[in-house]
């Protein structure tokens, strides 16, 4: 059975409405949940971008049965990585064991606004293997000292630290970050059902691991404005890794997106209220071999009925299919 979850988007909603909606997520029956990270919505029209962690300790608080995950926190620039094995490990505790830290080597759509610049992809990537590797030691307990290319960590422990550690997901986007995940994640996490991304990241030890995916959907009873409300929000989602990771502002998505037309978004992202749709759109990920996929409901507003429509018609369609 793949297993099915619901996002917490952090871009198109509030604190309080995240944490309602993710009570709503575990009420319909969804198998897990993830959370995004962000300092800034991709578009204006989203209108939204709370601190990510306070909400999940709420939501580890509101809730009893979802697990959490982070999708995913970048512990190289707006946070050191020490801070970030911190926050993990807390959350390990208040959810009793439901929480994995997935991680990513961030956008600069986020990661600017502590003014530390944003380096070529390269250098990205060895601070990213190296905030890792100080998360996985500050994990294991005792004291952690650490002077790195990137990173000074000195005499850092984690004082209240979970009998089971978080475990920790490295989204992945190439052959590097597949290598990366294979040796040193507990699952792989990616936003495009390439098979060849599973293939690599088993090549580098990732064998048995879970997989996680991630796909936008629009639920409406009417569709156009199922496909009007993707368009508005979420179109700058077909801009790809290389595209996404390297933009600064809100802004410059909605100019690099001021020729994707409703029509494009629609192609791309279900839309509308038959769950025929929904599951073709899934089917990817399962031929991929993913084990589990977050569906992300596109509009903060429309979260409620999305979930009702969820518990009766969607989620029985999606287990029917992939049982």
């Amino acid at each position: 059975m793949v297993q099915i979850g619901y996002t917490m988007m952090t871009e198109q909603a509030g604190p309080r409405d995240l944490v309602d909606h993710v009570v709503g997520a575990e009420d319909a029956g969804f198998d897990f949940s993830v959370t995004s990270d962000h300092y800034f919505p991709w578009l204006r029209s989203q209108g939204h971008s709370p601190y990510a962690w306070a909400v999940l300790g709420a939501a580890a608080q509101a809730t009893s049965r979802i697990p959490l995950m982070t999708y995913v926190t970048c512990p190289t620039f707006r946070y050191h990585p020490a801070v970030v094995a911190q926050k993990a490990a807390t959350l390990q505790l208040l959810s009793e064991g439901r929480f994995r830290l997935g991680l990513g080597s961030g956008e600069n759509l986020n990661e600017h606004v502590v003014g530390r610049g944003w380096p070529s992809v390269d250098v990205r990537h060895e601070m990213f293997e190296e905030a890792v590797g100080i998360i996985r030691a500050l994990f294991e307990g005792g004291h952690v000292t650490h002077h790195g290319k990137h990173y000074d960590v000195d005499s850092a422990r984690l004082w209240d630290l979970p009998d089971a550690p978080p475990p920790i997901g490295i989204a992945v986007s190439g052959e590097r970050s597949c290598a990366l995940a294979g040796r040193l994640a507990d699952l792989v996490i990616a936003t495009e059902p390439k098979r060849e991304l599973v293939t690599a990241f088993d090549r580098h030890g990732g064998t048995g691991k879970p997989r996680v995916g991630q796909l936008p959907i629009c639920f409406d009873t009417d569709r156009d404005a199922a496909v009007a409300r993707a368009h508005d929000q979420f179109r700058w989602f077909g801009g790809g890794w290389k595209v996404n990771s390297e933009l600064p502002h809100p802004d410059s998505f909605a100019g690099a997106t001021q020729y994707v037309t409703p029509d494009d978004v629609a192609g791309s992202i279900p839309c509308g209220d038959d769950p025929d749709a929904f599951v073709a759109a899934v089917r990817p990920y399962v031929e991929a071999g993913f084990s589990e996929v977050a569906l992300v409901q596109i509009g903060g507003d429309s979260q409620h009925a999305y979930l009702e429509w969820s518990a009766k018609t969607l989620l029985p369609a999606l287990r029917d299919a992939f049982a």
